[in-house]
């Protein structure tokens, strides 16, 4: 931020804090607080900053001092409180001072015209005047004051109950910790509503900067905004460019206004930023023009907006109109029609994936499209990106291919306006740095476990259910891993303490404890010359105690090129170790089931570059007892061994994935996709594409009664699981779950 100095602030004294008496400490602090409460209006709420940063600095620096030398004058509502506080376990339920009621809405003038009628009907001769403004798409938010100080923060909830999120709302520079009162005194009592919004450019940055660290960006601002302000930990929202608008007093006792506008005069004198262009009209006419003049402006605007408020200024006649048990009488909302299929890319940033693809991504204007709000879209590789030629500020057509993945198809030209500069692939990995290499269309970095985007996603990878299955290692844990510097490679995951993640965003004694616990996993102690254990890293004779693991789920978890669950369950049935599989050649790949040429060429390219090789020495040297389930001996006539099915669809009587156990009990190889080698597919309920894709080569497609009256046939009861041990079922994939 920054202050741009018009006259030079008070000096600050030079006496240590920690000499000052009580007293005179108290005196300090108080005038300190309320000069940078005055400089934070200025700056966030009037854009009339009068002094430069370093000036404001040193402001804060001096209140901090002050406050560490005598605690016991710190207040909730100093400004140095707009840090965060420690986490809390579950956000609590608070009342609302008043219901925070939803406003009904119209889309057309006619209905706001209908509207308008009603009340001129109900209150006779009141001289109608509307307050209008616009209709900000964030999270409502009340906030109360006793005695001019910040007493609490509610969420709208159902608009009787919401969330407390008091300690975020104290990180939000736009929200008053204490109301200003040089124009008018602070009431006794203040209930606010506003909207929580996050302004585009901001919001811009914010996916920016979660693309560049290999994070997954924001959906929307609403979205983002939202789950900022419902955060456990304050200082994640701190981190967060979240702005609240005031538009509405809810209650208040000790101040008195006779119209809306009055109460939005004062919100603005006691220091609360209020929307722009709000305005008073007589009339549907300029109801009208307000909302034709906002909707041509908003495509330039730098906030989401829906629509546009019509109120009733007075606020007694309000008072006889009343209240259904939804809206309001004396409201509508005047909502614009949603954005549809076309919308405008406001920057390029290339996302590194876990494979170390890099992929360009364009930051869109949010965009309705069947029924969902886009944001985002892959424009896939370079050469889909050269053959489209979408540049930065381009307005684009957007679908959702299959209705589900967001995709540009086409620029849609706009005569007369100069285009942007062509979008090239960079010449480095924006993540790690290395030089990446050009496998067909895509641009891969080859930096596969040092590069910290991929890091981050290798290691949720590895943690996930399919893997190892470590509970509370999803992404936002591996995110912050990898950043703090405590994870600079797989190996590093076990060597992590409760001390080392205590001291972590997010993270308490309890949640540290349970993560190390479950990143350790169940560990035996094992002699040296165990077959299945690891040898100790320093070639001693001693016993290790090594962690036991799957030897299927670790083959899984490592991210190997090619190789999914299935394949690397086929791995691990034919070499039956770790060090088997690594030293394996392309030839002897190839007698594994369902693994040919190219897939061969892949995962030996991958265990011969140096780097993985020895990023696997130091996670092999922490120590793991890889386990490999006996095969079932197949029956004679089943008809299954060597069989090749895909399940898709959602099934009646049985999980796939306990469907899954029973035929690879049965020798068949079950596979996510559909291709020329695939027997059958299984088909529940909306199926999808594979089931047309099945169709076009002519596999075979039964639904689950036929395939279930088909095991029965075999002497195969599906509902008694598997027939024999199995190998255990990887499972799907679940979302990252973090332990915070």
């Amino acid at each position: 931020m920054y202050r741009f100095r018009v006259k030079t602030p008070r000096e600050q004294p030079g006496t240590d804090p920690a000499e000052l008496d009580t007293q005179a400490a108290a005196a300090e602090i108080e005038r300190l607080s309320a000069e940078i409460n005055r400089h934070d209006h200025l700056y966030y709420s009037t854009a009339e900053p009068e002094i430069a940063d370093s000036a404001y600095d040193a402001l804060f620096r001096r209140l901090q001092a002050l406050e560490a030398a005598h605690p016991s004058l710190l207040a909730p509502d100093s400004p140095t409180q707009r840090v965060g506080a420690d986490p809390r376990d579950t956000l609590p339920s608070v009342e609302h001072a008043v219901p925070m009621l939803s406003l009904d809405s119209a889309l057309e003038e006619a209905a706001v015209r209908r509207f308008d009628d009603r009340l001129r009907k109900a209150l006779g001769d009141v001289d109608i005047r509307y307050v209008l403004e616009p209709k900000l798409d964030g999270a409502s938010l009340e906030l109360v004051y006793v005695n001019g100080v910040l007493d609490r923060a509610v969420t709208r909830g159902n608009g009787l109950v919401g969330e407390g999120v008091t300690e975020n709302a104290r990180t939000i520079p736009t929200v008053p910790l204490r109301l200003l009162e040089d124009e008018r005194a602070a009431p006794r009592f203040l209930s606010v509503r506003g909207e929580a919004i996050m302004y585009l450019s901001d919001f811009e940055s914010l996916n920016q900067r979660r693309i560049e660290a290999g994070e997954p960006p924001y959906q929307n601002p609403r979205n983002a905004t939202s789950g900022a302000l419902r955060q456990l930990d304050s200082r994640i929202t701190a981190r967060r460019p979240l702005t609240v608008l005031a538009y509405d007093v809810l209650q208040v006792d000790g101040a008195e206004f006779g119209t809306d506008s009055e109460g939005l005069a004062a919100l603005t004198a006691w220091g609360f930023r209020t929307p722009e262009r709000i305005r008073v009209v007589e009339s549907v006419d300029a109801i009208t023009e307000y909302h034709r003049a906002f909707d041509a402006d908003r495509e330039s605007l730098n906030y989401e907006i829906d629509g546009v408020v019509v109120k009733l200024d007075a606020l007694g006649p309000r008072i006889r109109l009343g209240s259904t048990s939804h809206h309001p009488r004396w409201a509508i909302a005047f909502k614009f029609e949603p954005r549809k299929e076309v919308t405008r890319i406001d920057r390029i940033f290339v996302s590194v994936g876990r494979t170390g693809v890099l992929t360009p991504v364009a930051l869109l204007r949010p965009v309705e499209v069947g029924g969902v709000t886009v944001s985002r879209a892959s424009l896939h590789n370079r050469e889909e990106l050269e053959r489209k030629d979408v540049r930065e500020g381009d307005l684009v057509r957007v679908q959702r291919a299959g209705d589900v993945i967001p995709q540009v198809v086409a620029r849609v030209a706009e005569e007369g306006r100069e285009r942007g500069e062509p979008f090239a692939m960079p010449a480095n990995c924006p993540s790690c740095g290395t030089e990446p290499v050009q496998k067909g269309p895509f641009t891969v970095c080859p930096n596969h476990f040092a590069c910290r985007a991929q890091l981050k996603g290798r290691i949720t990878h590895f943690g996930s259910r399919s893997a190892l299955d470590i509970e509370g290692l999803g992404e936002e844990t591996a995110s912050l891993l990898v950043d703090e510097g405590l994870v600079k490679e797989l190996a590093d995951l076990f060597d992590l303490t409760e001390e080392d993640l205590v001291v972590l965003e997010g993270f308490a004694e309890l949640s540290a404890r349970n993560l190390v616990a479950a990143i350790q996993g169940e560990r035996t102690e094992v002699a040296p010359d165990d077959p299945v254990g690891s040898a100790p890293a320093d070639g001693g004779a001693r016993p290790r105690a090594l962690r036991s693991v799957e030897l299927a789920r670790f083959l899984t978890g490592l991210g190997i090129p090619e190789v999914g669950v299935t394949v690397a369950r086929d791995l691990s049935l034919h070499f039956r170790g770790f060090e088997a599989f690594r030293a394996s050649s392309q030839e002897t790949l190839q007698e594994v089931h369902g693994v040919g040429p190219k897939m061969s060429v892949a995962i030996r390219a991958f265990l011969d570059d140096p780097r993985v090789s020895t990023a696997l020495d130091h996670l092999v040297a922490k120590g793991f007892r890889f386990v490999v389930p006996e095969a079932v001996p197949v029956r004679e006539g089943d008809g299954w061994a060597g069989k090749t099915i895909v399940l898709t669809g959602s099934l009646e009587h049985f999980s796939r994935s306990a469907l899954k156990r029973v035929l690879q009990g049965l020798g068949a190889r079950v596979t996510g996709s559909v291709s020329t080698r695939t027997n059958i597919l299984v088909a529940g309920e909306n199926p999808g594409s594979k089931l047309v894709k099945a169709r076009e080569l002519g596999v075979e497609v039964l639904d689950e009664k036929q395939l279930v009256a088909r095991l029965v046939e075999h002497g195969t009861d599906p509902g008694a699981g598997p027939p024999g041990p199995g190998v255990g079922d990887a499972g799907a994939e679940r979302p990252g779950q973090d332990s915070r």
